[in-house]
């Protein structure tokens, strides 16, 4: 299904691609039956690029057949439950493959960028009081996300403004954040959860490839008032709320008649190939 993913087999003549595997497309709801909680990745150069990591990101992940010694980034957008849940198993499972294979992740260190370094600390406790002492031959570098570039590795490229889903921290600055991503000559903008739409109009901008858009606190009808006149490519609903979860068949058809098949629902284990 996911044959395409192994770094280390690469050629020069394979074709530039960017992919988005979503691997959780839930808000933070009780357990519900094929979904989980908010996650994707995005491969670019057989570079895997994390974002969010709600609870069994990782296990969908693998068995999807991504290779997650690829992992090279980690971003999370804000760390309510729903969006951390599965963090510490993201690099519990990569240090088990690891392990398992005696090879290093592929590309080194991991960086991990989040917006409250006390979260973090507290995953890195529980990490490190399980069996074995969490010992690993690889750096996870914790970084704090703040306005502006966040990086740019000469593959992609990521800059984060902070939205209004979470108040402003008068020592931690902003709590919460949305992002926008180039690959491959293709710009990804990926809204996180936001206090309005209007959050976004900065990290749209003049437009965009592709829009991952939550919609666990707004309805159908608010996305299309806002995005109508926006210059995005495709939309893609994900962080579902009680409005799609609760009718999918009601959802699908309401977007098919307002977005005139520019929006698409997103399910678990989705992918998305841009060439």
């Amino acid at each position: 299904m996911y044959d395409r993913l192994c770094c280390h087999y690469l050629t020069e003549l394979e074709v530039s691609y960017v992919k988005i595997i979503f691997l959780g497309t839930c808000s933070g709801t009780e357990p519900m039956p094929t979904r989980k909680h908010t996650s994707f990745c995005i491969e670019s150069n057989h570079k895997i690029y994390w974002f969010d990591a709600g609870e069994g990101c990782s296990y969908t992940a693998h068995n999807l057949g991504v290779d997650l010694l690829a992992v090279h980034k980690v971003v999370i957008s804000h760390t309510h439950m729903d969006h951390v849940g599965g963090l510490g198993n993201l690099f519990w499972n990569i240090r088990k493959i690891s392990n398992r294979k005696k090879e290093m992740p592929y590309f080194g260190d991991i960086d991990l960028y989040i917006p409250n370094l006390e979260t973090w600390e507290g995953v890195w406790k529980i990490l490190k009081n399980t069996e074995g002492g969490f010992s690993i031959p690889f750096a996870i570098s914790a970084h704090l996300v703040e306005d502006g570039v966040l990086f740019d590795d000469g593959n992609v490229k990521v800059r984060a403004y902070h939205n209004h889903h979470l108040p402003k921290n008068d020592s931690a600055g902003w709590l919460s954040y949305s992002y926008r991503i180039e690959a491959e000559g293709k710009n990804i903008v990926y809204s996180g959860d936001v206090g309005t739409y209007s959050d976004l109009d900065d990290v749209i901008g003049n437009g965009c490839d592709i829009l991952i858009l939550e919609t666990g606190h707004f309805k159908i009808d608010t996305a299309y008032q806002y995005f109508t006149d926006k210059n995005i490519g495709k939309l893609y609903f994900s962080h579902h709320g009680r409005e799609i979860l609760n009718d999918v068949v009601g959802a699908q058809k309401k977007i098919l008649e307002q977005f005139d098949g520019r929006a698409v629902i997103c399910e678990d284990g989705m992918m998305v190939e841009m060439i």
